[in-house]
């Protein structure tokens, strides 16, 4: 698919429906009272990956839902567990809770956040693809390469290991160690199992997917943390020792932490979907080409 990119595309109709579904489930999170957010998350969010994708679309003339339907809903049933686990770290760390959970039953809130969590991976996926479809992203050139020999993969499963252990031993004070110690741990096991992975583009020198990552991310943090502000039920922050200069609800520093999570994510996802694909180096996901 090197070149695809282009002229832009005629806009396509999903991205008219998304469109739609952020309109007005966007108002209905921010204008009616009581509980809403747990019905209107995911259609909002929903909205969301439907216009990035028509985004990628317009931009390179394919996007994953024109090449594979299947695999854009796959995202959704792999991003649930994915995001569970980082809800299971958080029972140590407590960085985060949520505003009107009370008002569920266990069972209740389980499902409910699982359908929420569904959305994570199609919404950070799309938006990366449409980042690495920019032009000056397209554009950079090879930087250096970065060798993931025996010795490397060791020591890197090592200090996955180590930051998550001072995470569960002293959360207060090593709590930034979870976004990033999950990538540390299953980057190698990706490597070891033969997946794609993001240390295969660095031993080209090519660093681009690490970048359309970390700033399609950035970009759907910056979403999350605004749609959730007026929402309820709502997340909020409990932050040591960086709880300033907030930008909705979560601390500026805060938002460094999805750059490590958009790599997580991309293990994650290999890990779970690497043993579906015959070629397990493979991937669904296109998130830069080169230039035409």
């Amino acid at each position: 698919m090197a070149g695809a990119a282009g002229t832009p595309r005629p806009w396509p109709v999903r991205g008219t429906a998304g469109l739609a579904l952020i309109v007005l489930f966007w108002t209905l999170n921010w204008s009616l009272p009581g509980l809403r957010t747990h019905w209107g998350f995911f259609p909002l969010w929903l909205g969301y990956a439907l216009v990035v994708d028509a985004l990628v679309f317009r931009a390179k003339g394919h996007s994953l839902i024109a090449r594979s339907p299947a695999a854009f809903a796959g995202l959704f049933a792999a991003s649930a567990p994915a995001w569970w686990l980082f809800e299971g770290l958080n029972v140590r760390t407590q960085n985060w809770f949520y505003l009107g959970e009370e008002a569920f039953s266990t069972l209740e809130y389980a499902l409910l956040s699982t359908v929420s969590f569904s959305t994570v991976m199609p919404a950070v996926f799309g938006t990366a693809e449409w980042v690495g479809a920019w032009k000056w992203v397209r554009g950079i050139g090879r930087g250096p390469a970065l060798r993931p020999t025996r010795a490397f993969l060791a020591s890197m499963f090592g200090l996955g290991g180590l930051m998550l252990l001072l995470v569960v031993l002293w959360p207060d004070t090593f709590f930034p160690l979870v976004w990033g110690a999950l990538y540390c741990l299953i980057e190698p096991v990706n490597a070891r199992l033969g997946n794609r992975t993001l240390l295969a583009d660095l031993a080209r020198g090519d660093w681009r997917p690490v970048l359309a990552l970390a700033v399609g991310t950035l970009i759907c943090g910056f979403f999350w943390e605004m749609w959730n502000f007026y929402s309820y039920p709502k997340w909020v922050y409990r932050i040591p020792y960086a709880d300033w200069l907030h930008l909705f609800e979560m601390p500026l520093a805060g938002y460094l932490g999805y750059i490590p999570f958009s790599w997580e994510l991309f293990a994650l996802y290999h890990l779970l979907t690497g043993p579906l694909r015959r070629d397990r180096n493979r991937s669904a996901l296109c998130l830069v080409e080169d230039p035409s």
